[in-house]
């Protein structure tokens, strides 16, 4: 998030009358009306028109918000949209689309495992030196329940023992575990027959998933 987005929350903040910390039962939504509230009607008043498409594909980026990108626009139209109304017909945009196939899955059925693509920086806190981690992420298909963790790498150690912390995290073992292809769990892609890294194969084998 930039430093202009920044300082507009705080100033937001100021005029709602917030300070930290925040009123007990304030929701999400409730704080965001308070710092966005809508804009009173004005006759005639036109915004242009916004490039969603180009929005869309951006948001796909590792690391990239729509606060971020509603931060870029603002930069470029002062007087467009306020952040509200910008998710709000983002959202809309995104509701014209072509229909997808909903995915549906059993109580304890799958769980998906993958890296995030996006390393985050971990401080020593003895040396303040910044080193880059790896981030494994596993979700339950049917809860969405998540584990997220962090290594130093993306080796089949790291990878494996990844997999055995998420499965005592959820306190079960799936019957599937998905993988999207990482090295380290799969030697060769195919639909069919893809091949499968012995040591990773014994490891599902012993957990009997």
């Amino acid at each position: 998030m930039g430093r202009s987005t920044v300082a507009d929350y705080l100033r937001r903040a100021e005029m709602a009358g917030l300070s930290w910390p925040l009123p007990e039962g304030l929701d999400e939504e409730a704080l965001e009306r308070r710092l966005f509230p809508p804009l009173p009607p004005s006759k005639g008043r036109q915004f242009a028109e916004v490039d969603w498409a180009a929005i869309h594909r951006e948001l796909k980026r590792p690391g990239v918000t729509l606060a971020l990108l509603w931060d870029e626009y603002r930069g470029q139209q002062p007087g467009g949209y306020g952040y509200s109304a910008f998710c709000q017909h983002y959202r809309r945009w995104v509701g014209r689309l072509s229909p997808v196939m909903r995915q549906r899955h059993a109580a304890g059925e799958r769980m998906f495992v993958d890296y995030s693509g996006a390393r985050m920086a971990v401080i020593d806190p003895t040396t303040g030196a910044a080193r880059p981690a790896e981030i494994f992420i596993a979700v339950m298909g049917a809860s969405n329940m998540t584990y997220v963790e962090a290594s130093w790498s993306q080796t089949l150690p790291d990878w494996i023992g990844a997999h055995t912390r998420a499965f005592a995290a959820f306190g079960a073992v799936p019957a599937l575990v998905v993988s999207d292809n990482l090295k380290s769990g799969v030697i060769r892609a195919c639909f069919y027959e893809p091949e499968i890294n012995r040591s990773y194969a014994e490891m599902a084998a012993h957990y009997g998933t």
